[in-house]
């Protein structure tokens, strides 16, 4: 088992910043694809963004390219996302997941372990 903790949500004006944090404890040796998702009100969960444990490629949904950076610290066990530009519609509560292997995917019913979420709210 894998456990994930996020934090770094919070409130915040369009047009700031804010840096998220997923922290992974429990089972974490081996290879793992981490993810960001959110989920708005009334929307289904959709992905932000996504890293490969080994070899560091990314993926991002076209909505936050260029103003959002995954990254992550083998180290700590820990990934985050970098959230730079922030608009009204990044609100939502935001996930952190973790897969195991090594092909980035961007589809949510293929991530084994979440986190029970960090909430995002971006006032315009």
């Amino acid at each position: 088992q894998v456990q994930l903790v996020e934090s770094g949500g919070g409130l915040v004006q369009a047009g700031d910043s804010l840096r998220l944090s997923c922290a992974a404890s429990g089972r974490t040796s081996g290879s793992y694809v981490m993810g960001w998702f959110r989920q708005a009100p009334g929307k289904e969960r959709e992905f932000v963004a996504g890293i490969s444990w080994i070899a560091g490629s990314t993926s991002y949904v076209d909505s936050v390219k260029g103003r959002f950076t995954i990254s992550r610290d083998n180290a700590k066990n820990t990934v985050y996302l970098q959230m730079d530009s922030l608009k009204s519609e990044d609100t939502a509560v935001y996930y952190c997941a973790a897969k195991r292997g090594i092909r980035l995917t961007t589809r949510e019913g293929e991530y084994d372990y979440w986190g029970q979420g960090t909430q995002v709210t971006v006032s315009s």
